[in-house]
């Protein structure tokens, strides 16, 4: 059983934050697209960014930040234009944003992380922009996850958010989160933006090393489509305001707050599988029986990214062939006789040898997920046995549908 409880507040349940959304105007449907995420003191921060080498101003200004200042005070996103690709120009965009959001906050810029999303190749409205932040300055409320959260999406078909607490020197710690993303998912970091917020007191060097390992086990374990994108950014802050004795090296209060981060991170990202563009299920692939860990994530992923596993979900095809066949071609050394496959309670393929199932109960299953409760009843889990090794891995998707074409197809028309 967790040792935290979920509590409400997304972002802002952590003592000493604050957060605001607001229309700034630089997005042309006119909904919430500039959010601001602001500690009362200096936070440690950490920071997980895409691998592309195709990357939005934002992430190479965040890494230069972090690199010198493991801190900061303020993250400031603008949703509408993803300022990637865009020269030296959308560089000098986001050090004037900085400057901008340093000066209303009356701090310095180098406290100040930022994160971009929208359309690629288009730069920030720098004038929509300059007028907005007088304004999410403003607005900045000890109760505004929810207009942060909603100003940070583009496709996204719902905000995603979650909060726990847990006890830490007998005092109350929480960790609380925000996230966007629906479309050019992939795990290669975090595949879209996720900002977390934490009252912990602990050392630079210990959050990132757990905010790294948190990433892989979850932004890094999902996918939608197979794209990464030019502008993922996970970024994490830690003030210190629950009063909680310092974590400074590994034990087991660390283990309990990287548990607990872990939750908060697997909860957005699956929240974003399940979101994917056009999606109806969210699934889950949990691997068994590989060498370690890593090898059995590989397969996971390998399994929930393949677009023929993907589709016959979307078809309430319960088709295990091809969760076999992406299983092989995961780069993972298994031996075919030990593989095991089940659909939900179904068991399909027992050592290496396919068993006699209701294939029409098994569409049902695929067909009652589909029209389930959000992240309640609305997954389809596979469940793959590659042998007798110790490790355990999971992934998360989403089936594939019609509308995702549509929506991709009309992005920017």
């Amino acid at each position: 059983m967790a040792d935290w409880q979920e509590i409400t507040g997304g972002i802002t349940a952590p003592r000493g934050y604050q957060a605001a959304g607001i229309t700034a105007g630089l997005k042309p449907s006119g909904l919430p697209d500039l959010a601001l995420i602001f500690s009362e003191v200096e936070a440690i921060a950490a920071g997980v960014f895409t691998t592309s080498q195709v990357k939005a101003a934002c992430v190479d200004y965040c890494r230069q930040r972090l690199q010198a200042k493991q801190s900061a005070r303020a993250i400031l996103c603008n949703a509408g234009q993803a300022n990637a690709a865009t020269g030296n120009q959308g560089w000098f965009d986001a050090l004037e944003s900085a400057m901008a959001i340093a000066q209303a906050l009356n701090i310095s810029s180098e406290s100040v992380l930022l994160a971009s999303t929208g359309v690629i190749g288009q730069r920030i409205k720098m004038d929509a922009l300059r007028s907005g932040i007088p304004k999410v300055v403003a607005a900045l409320s000890e109760t505004g996850s929810d207009a942060a959260a909603g100003a940070i999406i583009t496709t996204d078909l719902v905000t995603k958010s979650i909060a726990l607490e847990t006890t830490i020197g007998d005092r109350p710690v929480r960790i609380g989160g925000i996230a966007k993303g629906s479309g050019m998912i992939h795990p290669n970091m975090a595949t879209m933006l996720a900002f977390v917020t934490c009252d912990a007191v602990v050392s630079p060097h210990l959050w990132q090393q757990m905010l790294a390992r948190t990433a892989d086990r979850s932004f890094n374990s999902i996918t939608v489509d197979g794209d990464t994108s030019t502008n993922d950014s996970l970024i994490a802050l830690a003030n210190g305001q629950s009063r909680t004795p310092a974590i400074i090296e590994w034990g087991a209060e660390a283990e309990k707050l990287e548990a607990m981060l872990t939750a908060v991170c697997q909860h957005l990202a699956k929240a974003i599988a399940r979101d994917g563009e056009g999606a109806t299920c969210l699934i889950e692939v949990e691997v068994t029986g590989a060498h370690d860990e890593l090898s059995a994530r590989q397969i996971a992923k390998t399994i929930a990214g393949s677009s023929l596993v993907k589709s016959a979900i979307f078809g309430r095809d319960p088709n295990w062939g091809r969760i076999a066949a992406a299983a092989g071609r995961a780069g993972v050394t298994f031996e075919q006789e030990n593989l095991q496959i089940k659909l939900g309670d179904f068991l399909m393929l027992e050592n290496g040898q396919p068993l006699t199932f209701d294939r029409a109960a098994a569409s049902a299953y695929l067909k009652k997920a589909s029209v389930g409760a959000y992240l309640q009843q609305d997954t389809v889990l596979i469940s793959v046995n590659v042998g007798n090794g110790y490790g355990v891995g999971k992934a998360w998707g989403c089936d594939l549908s019609y509308d995702y074409v549509k929506i991709n197809a009309e992005y920017t028309t």
